[in-house]
């Protein structure tokens, strides 16, 4: 039976809700921002996170994306220097990282971008501990083992998206022999 209270007070506006289906993409340079849009245009989430260091460009993403969502299924776009925008993400695809100089050895290159993920991975499972991270930074394969390493996550959950493009150009010059084994064709 409803109370006195509940006949004379109707809530106007529904609490905040928990994200289903939330998504955040650290970094937003031309990997971080086509990430974003292929999300959004398949409508993979209910809530997107942005995440980076220059905050201008973050802002100008952002506002670019919202400005967009109109035609989207994504409403909620949603971006900040801080990690605590990321909370409760099902999914984070880690795009940051420091660019490649010319000359510079990708294994070069490694070091430091592991001291910009001892930065980025910590803050990404403190505000979403449940999450899967998809690593896109360069070298993957050793930033995809950095990553489940400083994140004490399982290694079902930390994945790289490497090895696709050598995939793609490998796969059609090898042929299965008769014993299964994968040969040049």
């Amino acid at each position: 039976m409803a109370t006195v209270k509940d006949k004379l007070i109707n809530p106007i506006a529904e609490g905040a809700e928990v994200p289903n289906n939330k998504i955040t993409v650290v970094g937003v340079g031309q990997v971080g921002m086509a990430s974003a849009i292929s999300i959004l245009a398949k409508g993979l989430c209910d809530e997107l996170a942005l995440v980076d260091v220059m905050e201008d460009k973050l802002k100008g993403e952002m506002m670019d994306l919202q400005h967009g969502s109109v035609f989207l299924h994504t409403h909620k776009i949603v971006a900040d220097k801080d990690y605590a925008v990321t909370a409760n993400s099902k999914i984070v695809v880690v795009t940051a990282g420091v660019r490649q100089q010319e000359g510079e050895s990708r294994l070069n290159l490694v070091q430091r971008n592991v001291n910009v993920f001892k930065f980025i991975i910590p803050q990404i499972v403190k505000y979403s501990p449940d999450c899967i991270i998809l690593v896109v930074s360069n070298p993957v394969d050793i930033l995809t083992y950095v990553t489940w390493k400083l994140s004490g996550l399982p290694k079902h959950r930390v994945i790289g998206s490497g090895c696709n493009l050598d995939t793609e150009i490998y796969l059609p010059v090898l042929s299965k022999c008769d014993c299964g084994c994968m040969i040049r064709a």
